[in-house]
């Protein structure tokens, strides 16, 4: 099996996974590498306080070495022009060797938006912000414990390969004093988003919105995923109006809902988490929406959700 550079989430994920004593073939496991990899990373970029994430990414980054090629103007104009439409570094390098057969690293490209940002440009403002998590302790046991509810555990075993459309997972954003919050649904392959902010994160409206959101694409809907929060107490319901399966995360375990985690993080690059959601409006929300559903994906071969989940030759599986 080939070598295969981790990414700063995975870091961060083996570093949670460390911390709760998961095994070396255990992180492996979860984050889909080889335990030889895990191993790799954990002797070359261990510092002497042990393993910190971001100290461990910025240590495989300066001993990675770039060749330094000639760029042409025009194709750094494209570029600037991706950017400009919040397409990551790593997108925009993928989408210019699918589609161009030009090869610029997106290590290069944050290099040159770091450059135009010494100099005064706003390159910079279209990133996504990275920003390092605190792990909240103890905050399911406060949250009570949702009436018959099925666990993750019996969910069934395709799910979890992402072969098929129509596995989804769910969960709500809340703003600045939680007034307000947005309901984020992900489908596991495709990674197509679906977004609809809703007055109150109470059973109720959450309810309302998840089954008006997945009525149209009822098709291609299998199992709906959550947390152990509130807002899907009623889930029974949800899972009897849409004729669909609805399962269970385990507390502490974000990486078992690892496509809705990344998609909230993708949506704070334009809803941060300190602004107040009265000032946000559908359409705000629907242009963030289009945008992310119009990425290009590494994980999806440079191309986009959407056209993953409205590819008609993808074959549906029941």
């Amino acid at each position: 099996m080939s070598y295969t550079q981790l990414t700063k989430e995975q870091r961060y994920q083996i570093y949670a996974l460390l911390k709760i004593g998961h095994s070396q073939a255990e992180i492996a496991g979860v984050i889909g590498s080889h335990k030889s990899t895990i191993s790799r990373e954990l002797r070359r970029n261990r510092g002497q306080k042990g393993y910190r994430p971001r100290q461990a990414h910025f240590k495989a980054l300066n001993r990675h070495r770039h060749r330094r090629i000639r760029i042409l103007q025009e194709t750094w104009d494209t570029i600037e022009a991706k950017l400009r439409l919040d397409w990551s570094p790593e997108q925009i390098s993928g989408w210019l060797r699918k589609n161009q057969i030009i090869r610029v690293s997106h290590e290069w490209i944050y290099q040159h938006v770091l450059a135009d940002k010494w100099t005064g440009g706003t390159l910079y403002r279209h990133l996504r912000c990275q920003k390092k998590r605190r792990k909240r302790y103890g905050g399911y046991e406060r949250r009570g414990q949702l009436p018959n509810r099925v666990s993750i555990e019996k969910r069934p075993s395709i799910v979890e390969q992402r072969q098929r459309l129509g596995d989804w997972e769910v969960d709500t954003i809340v703003g600045k004093r939680h007034h307000q919050a947005i309901v984020t649904l992900v489908e596991r392959k495709s990674r197509f988003a679906l977004l609809r902010k809703v007055e109150q994160r109470n059973a109720d409206q959450v309810c309302k919105t998840i089954i008006d959101l997945l009525q149209p694409v009822a098709d291609r809907l299998h199992t709906l995923t959550a947390d152990n929060g509130k807002e899907f107490a009623e889930h029974e319901k949800i899972a009897q109006e849409l004729k669909t399966e609805f399962f269970f995360a385990h507390p502490y375990a974000a990486w078992e809902r690892g496509s809705n985690e990344n998609m909230n993080g993708l949506i704070r690059q334009y809803i941060p988490k300190k602004r107040d959601f009265i000032s946000v409006d559908e359409t705000e929300v629907e242009l963030v929406m289009d945008r992310l559903n119009n990425r290009p994906r590494k994980c999806l071969g440079f191309m986009s959700p959407l056209d993953i989940f409205f590819d008609q030759s993808v074959a549906l599986q029941s």
